[in-house]
């Protein structure tokens, strides 16, 4: 095995807890090794940090899997760790369908596997885990007992890792439509062709919290979707909900959830740049009990979090004059780099320009299969609000 030693100064970042090492932080390799071997790490006094899978082609030169010195990368290992995720997701909510590993918060790097009902997709995002691909598979098999398993490698995350795009039946095959159960609301995966890996399951908590805002108000929800908030606001006693999306096919398919629930009544969905109809709300001096914005992230990239930046305040200035006095706000970010504190400042920002007064009432994160490891700020990217506004 090689040996990585890194620059001075380096060592604080990882001993906190960050499984990465980036290729500019390294003073030197000692011996050889091949795309996605098994290296050592040692900081620039040659103290063992940890081990992991190394990728020269990629900014992220290691990916850390342990920081035990004496513990074997092989099939014990990953069984260990897959066992664990599991076991601390069934402990702590229902399993039917949910996030079953979520990368290095569940100290797996680069490995995503998500359960729809009886069936798992699966994400191998980087070189070095995708070498223990069918390994995994056959653990997975072993300790969940699925129907079936599809890969769901088409995410561009791969390209810079040197790995193909794919996706495909790993395990058996089957209908990739499904229909799962979200806090009592319906919706149909398409775990082949829907977002991510089949579907969102991130927001599952934050769609069950607006449950006390909602009855018998009318509700505005932007960027819907395949309409997570629109139905959870319909079932749970909305009186009216006008659900916006740019996307027609992500709309066909919240009408079907809507009809799923027999709330097709209730919610009007409406095609168009979320952006353009809020401005166009705004003039028309259009006003709603609640207004809820969940938009995709403006940016996976921190060169662009100032256009990002200017995109949140625009929307959330916008919604805020759109809620009726005393109303409520519902606003989210899912872009790491839109950081909490950056989240927040935004928000102060949007209210003081849009002349509103507002007061906290919640502020989440994502669900609690998405676990946010401490030293790691990438696994925290949900942030949501509850606000009122006045």
């Amino acid at each position: 095995m090689a040996n990585i030693y890194l620059k001075l100064g380096i060592k604080k970042r990882i001993e906190n807890n960050h499984p990465w090492v980036y290729s500019n932080e390294v003073d030197r390799i000692d011996g050889t090794y091949e795309q996605g071997d098994i290296v050592f790490i040692y900081n620039h006094k040659e103290r063992f940090l940890g081990k992991g899978y190394i990728n020269p082609k990629s900014l992220i030169l290691v990916r850390i899997l342990t920081k035990e010195i004496n513990e074997e990368i092989d099939e014990s290992f990953f069984r260990k760790r897959i066992e664990t995720a599991y076991n601390y997701r069934q402990k702590i909510i229902d399993t039917k369908s949910c996030r079953v590993i979520f990368g290095e918060a569940d100290g797996i790097p680069g490995l995503i596997v998500d359960k729809f009902n009886n069936y798992l997709s699966i994400q191998t995002l980087t070189f070095g885990i995708e070498k223990y691909k069918d390994l995994i598979v056959k653990l997975l098999i072993e300790i969940i007992h699925p129907e079936g398993i599809y890969e769901r490698n088409d995410n561009s995350v791969r390209l810079l890792e040197g790995l193909e795009e794919k996706t495909g039946f790993l395990y058996q095959k089957f209908d990739p439509v499904t229909i799962i159960e979200e806090n009592g609301v319906k919706f149909y995966v398409d775990i082949a062709s829907g977002q991510k890996t089949g579907s969102f399951l991130d927001q599952r908590e934050n769609h069950a919290a607006i449950k006390s805002y909602v009855k018998d108000l009318k509700v505005l929800d932007c960027f819907t979707h395949t309409g997570g908030f629109a139905l959870h606001a319909a079932v749970y006693g909305a009186k009216e909900v006008e659900a916006i999306d740019i996307s027609e096919s992500a709309l066909n398919l919240a009408k079907k959830n809507a009809q799923l629930n027999n709330v097709e009544n209730k919610i009007n969905f409406v095609c168009a740049n979320a952006f353009d109809l809020l401005k166009n709300y705004t003039n028309q001096k259009k006003h709603y009990d609640v207004v809820i914005l969940d938009p995709p992230a403006f940016t996976k990239s921190a060169k662009k979090i100032k256009n990002a930046y200017r995109g949140y305040k625009e929307i959330n200035l916008r919604g805020m004059k759109l809620v009726k006095p005393g109303g409520i706000l519902v606003t989210a970010s899912c872009s790491h780099y839109m950081s909490p504190e950056l989240f927040k400042k935004m928000l102060k920002e949007a209210a003081n320009d849009a002349h509103k007064v507002i007061r906290e009432i919640e502020y989440r994160t994502q669900a609690k299969d998405h676990p946010i490891l401490w030293g790691y700020d990438e696994s925290l990217y949900l942030k949501l609000y509850i606000l009122q506004v006045n």
